[in-house]
């Protein structure tokens, strides 16, 4: 299968650098470019990609809204994975509340953006390294909000979502609760139905909004 990427940026250079890189790759291929996020938005619709490769700031309409957009287009639309020049981006949390599924910075290493373009097509979500939780926690520590919606799991899915929250893969969930991998991919189906969660990046940002998991790594059933 080749992963189709839309690579959304208002600098030419910079669309063009990722487009060659990405086009080195077999299992990659850009079928749209975007200069603004209202174009973005349009190629999505047009091209069909998997993976959008989103610049936050862009002009007539800024990465985030965009990301909004294409996530209203249906729970089957590209994924969006934000691009970003400053490490504290102070728009990077509203980012990945909008429905990206993660974020990249302009700067890192071609392999790493290769790596995140992959994850996100897996329904990965891009927030183990320390920066992108530390971001987390920073904006959503405080945001607390009201989540009646969690009396709907079970206590096995409420445990599952809290190590998915701290960044633990199915392998890792399924070691810590001796159960299969199958059975931990069940129970995070059954947990982003019930609480309308997209991916693992909204689990991980619904987890610190909520206060179910707090900037530390406690959470609320520990305290």
């Amino acid at each position: 299968m080749t992963i189709r990427v839309l690579v959304a940026d208002d600098q030419a250079l910079v669309r063009a650098g990722i487009r060659m890189l990405i086009e080195t790759q077999p299992d990659l291929e850009v079928v749209a470019e975007a200069a603004d996020g209202m174009a973005a938005v349009s190629e999505v619709t047009r091209a069909g990609p998997d993976v959008v490769l989103m610049d936050i700031r862009m002009p007539r309409l800024d990465g985030i809204e965009a990301a909004r957009r294409i996530m209203a287009l249906g729970p089957d639309s590209a994924k969006v994975v934000m691009l970003t020049t400053f490490d504290l981006d102070e728009y990077v949390f509203d980012a990945l509340s909008a429905g990206a599924t993660g974020f990249l910075l302009k700067h890192a290493r071609p392999e790493e953006l290769l790596f995140g373009i992959r994850a996100a097509a897996d329904g990965h979500a891009l927030v183990a390294p320390a920066l992108t939780r530390r971001l987390i926690e920073r904006f959503a520590s405080s945001r607390p909000r009201a989540a009646p919606e969690l009396a709907r799991l079970t206590e096995r899915e409420r445990e599952v979502l809290i190590m998915l929250i701290r960044g633990r893969s199915n392998a890792e969930i399924a070691r810590n609760l001796f159960v299969s991998e199958s059975t931990v991919k069940t129970h995070v189906a059954r947990v982003f139905t019930k609480l309308g969660l997209r991916d693992r990046a909204q689990a991980v940002i619904y987890g610190y909004e909520t206060g179910l998991v707090t900037p530390g790594g406690r959470s609320a059933t520990t305290e």
